[in-house]
């Protein structure tokens, strides 16, 4: 199989769980009291202090919609959100109406230079191919205007694997890939991106972590 094949095979795999999975990965709404969307709400909240009053912001990555986008529409932002899922992309409308939702892989779809104050995609580029994933940073990095933000979660240490039967749902398989948090850190300051701060951000047995970087004026 080749390397491209090998691409087209995982994202169709990524594609493929999150609509049989949609509903049992997140319901159409999220209690404010629960502990994702606080996870959320503060860092969409943290962010939007940085940006003016109705800037144009992506979430790459969006899934339903629930709880990013519809916290960014609710901070006054016109908001873009891509993702690969049919299934997710038709929530996402249904759930975030003020919203504009692209259904694509968002290593293939594109916008014009300055496109955005700021992009935002959480626990989305851990589902990319890690051999496409360094291009992805430096597309994003032409998306954004000078001066704006990419508020994005990667891996912490390196692994690329598949689970079974994932969130119980029977003969899905999900597939992640993601480097270490120093190889997206040099990623990321090659392309230009100043980055503001990095948090690990704890899960389980394991974590993630979450980096707020800026195209500089």
């Amino acid at each position: 199989m080749t390397i491209k094949q090998r691409s087209q095979t995982t994202k169709a795999m990524v594609r493929d769980g999150y609509d049989r999975v949609s509903m049992a990965y997140r319901a159409d709404d999220v209690e404010n009291d629960n502990a994702v969307f606080t996870k959320y709400r503060e860092w969409i909240v943290e962010l939007s202090l940085l940006l003016p009053p109705g800037s144009p912001v992506l979430d790459l990555g969006c899934g339903n919609g629930i709880p990013a986008s519809a916290l960014l529409v609710d901070a006054g932002f016109d908001l873009t959100g891509v993702y690969i899922s049919p299934v997710q992309i038709a929530r996402a409308r249904q759930l975030v109406p003020e919203g504009n939702f692209i259904r694509g892989d968002m290593t293939a779809v594109d916008f014009p230079t300055g496109s955005f104050t700021a992009v935002v995609t959480l626990y989305a580029v851990i589902h990319v191919p890690l051999s496409e994933q360094s291009e992805l940073f430096a597309k994003i990095y032409t998306w954004i205007k000078p001066g704006g933000y990419l508020l994005v979660t990667v891996g912490a240490e390196a692994w690329t694997g598949v689970e079974e039967n994932w969130l119980g749902v029977e003969g899905v398989s999900m597939y992640w890939s993601h480097a270490n948090a120093a190889t997206y850190n040099q990623w990321l300051t090659d392309y230009g991106y100043t980055i503001l701060w990095s948090r690990y951000i704890p899960e389980g047995d394991g974590g993630h972590v979450l980096m707020l970087a800026q195209r500089l004026p």
